[in-house]
């Protein structure tokens, strides 16, 4: 697929916002001194969690060694262990990174590569099925415990993973003064992900869980993270269903003589630019730089996963073409305005604002500035795009620019990449469609933010970045909690498979779910098909 990267200002929103099982069959769990904790053995010792009203919990479980010294930039090794119990109270830090979206937080921490582990309270007659979450934001934001699995544990009667793992330069710089064996270098934050997936197969069944039954979903980065995991020989038996939530494997990821060419771009700018002590200069430097000088997206470094022959042999999207991906169930979809975040970030910038620069008020986007976008992007097609994408009505100038940018970087690629997954295995296809809460942080957008990029994680998690849902919203949550849960059980979603004669789709929206054949024509796929 043709990527058109969005200019500079249009990413701003960023910067600016921006092996000894457990002794019972139940969650291997015995009460602690403590009403408030319980306690499990894991294989590489105890951990003391806390017990809610309908849950338990377990924080800051290091699946793997912290990457320091000379394990910066090198395959994750098998994490501590311990004797006595281990407290699991509160969350790892999360692994370095600068401000992103709202809800992410700076950090400068190496030793970061934890897990957190949620279950129902109640004890399991069978083993319950275990979701292993990898969060989004452009694997350079992000952290596990932002996203608090006890709705989906306890509503879904599953087990909740949500894994840290390293981000930006510390988790995919590819230069090639840091190969290992083979040449092979970049893809850390990868094998961190696989690392996790490996602990879940070993610690599942102590936490209640069944380590034969374990869904990999993720969202953002973290789909596109799913997709290399179904691409990738390393993660082969170690997850049995997938669920991708806008992104698709679709998108190309980076090539090996791209990726050793962005490297090299990041030690010139950090000043390890000396072929002869690059390796030694770049370990030298402390993590806040090495995030610093990665910078944001569209404005930095482009980091992220890349065929680099070992851990991808091959790209996802080259897999997806030729059928070469784990054959598992999948669920797969998108949010109805997922570009409008972007285009709040273009507000929140003040770089569109009579006067740019100004980041403490939001301006919205005029008629010219909508059209000269859409130039800028489009190019010689650029006359087509507004003939199809004309502002209407009462519509704003930043919602028909979201519906372009939402029907070109996400609905045709996911649609394209569905019925492609759809000749080889059970795929089901969803859209979120809700006009969901807003950040608490940050001015909200002069238009209706409708569901955008992020909207749906408030309905199957519990969040403190985003306004309360309604109640209607609520019983909206329940039904994605139930189809989540149920996928992750049977591997079926509750509705028709997704067959290009038949192209059904649920909508999740306004209190319910209820099927549409129309996605295609609502996100003008053909006329992007005819663009490509």
């Amino acid at each position: 697929m043709t990527r058109i990267p969005y200019p500079r200002w249009a990413v701003a929103m960023v910067a600016a916002t921006l092996l000894a099982p457990a002794l019972t069959a139940g969650p291997a769990a015995a009460a602690d001194d403590r009403r408030s904790a319980v306690v499990v053995r894991t294989d590489q010792g105890a951990v003391r969690g806390t017990v809610s009203a309908n849950h338990l919990s377990f924080q800051g479980i290091p699946y793997a060694r912290p990457p320091l010294g000379a394990l910066r930039w090198a395959p994750p090794q098998p994490g501590p262990v311990w004797t006595g119990v281990r407290d699991a109270t509160r969350p790892g830090a999360a692994c370095a990174q600068l401000q992103g979206l709202p809800m992410d937080r700076p950090s400068a921490a190496e030793d970061c590569l934890h897990l957190n582990v949620t279950t129902p309270r109640t004890a399991a007659r069978t083993p319950r099925p275990v979701l292993v979450w990898l969060h989004g934001g452009d694997f350079r934001f992000g952290r596990g415990d932002l996203y608090d699995g006890q709705r989906l544990a306890a509503d879904g009667d599953v087990v909740v993973v949500t894994v840290n793992y390293r981000l930006g330069a510390l988790g995919f710089l590819a230069h090639p003064a840091l190969a290992g064996p083979g040449g092979v270098t970049g893809n850390f934050g990868l094998q961190d992900q696989q690392a996790a997936l490996r602990w879940v197969r070993h610690n599942a069944a102590a936490f209640g869980g069944d380590p034969g039954n374990v869904t990999v979903f993720g969202q953002s980065a973290g789909a596109t993270s799913v997709c290399a995991h179904l691409a990738a020989p390393g993660s082969a038996g170690l997850f049995h269903r997938a669920i991708l939530q806008s992104n698709s494997c679709a998108n190309p990821v980076q090539t090996r003589a791209e990726a050793a060419r962005a490297a090299e771009e990041f030690a010139r700018n950090i000043g390890c630019a000396d072929p002869g002590t690059v390796a030694d200069c770049l370990r030298g430097r402390d993590p806040a730089r090495l995030v610093e000088t990665a910078g944001y997206p569209g404005a930095g470094v482009d980091l992220g996963p890349v065929v680099d022959g070992r851990t991808l042999p091959v790209d996802p999207a080259a897999a997806l073409a030729t059928g070469r991906l784990h054959p598992v169930p999948v669920l797969t979809g998108m949010n109805r305005d997922e570009s409008r975040l972007v285009v709040w970030g273009m507000e929140r910038s003040g770089l569109n604002c009579p006067e740019p620069g100004d980041e403490s008020e939001s301006c919205p986007l005029t008629d010219d500035q909508y059209r000269n976008q859409v130039r800028g992007m489009f190019g010689d097609r650029a006359e087509e795009v507004l003939a199809r994408y004309p502002r209407t009505g009462s519509q704003f100038a930043s919602e028909t620019l979201g519906a372009v940018l939402t029907d070109h970087d996400y609905a045709e690629p996911i649609y394209s990449a569905a019925l492609a997954l759809a000749r080889r295995v059970p795929t089901y296809l969803y859209e979120f469609a809700d006009d969901a809460p807003f950040f608490t942080e940050g001015p909200e957008p002069t238009f209706p933010a409708g569901a955008y990029h992020c909207a749906e994680l408030p309905y199957l998690f519990t969040v403190d970045y985003a306004e309360a849902l309604t109640p209607t919203q609520q019983r909206l949550g329940d039904e994605m909690v139930r189809v989540w849960s149920d996928f992750a059980r049977t591997g079926r979603a509750g509705w028709p498979q997704l067959r290009g004669a038949a192209p059904y789709v649920r909508v999740f929206a306004g209190g319910r779910a209820s099927g549409t054949t129309t996605f295609a024509a609502a996100h003008s796929y053909d006329f992007w098909r005819s663009l490509r």
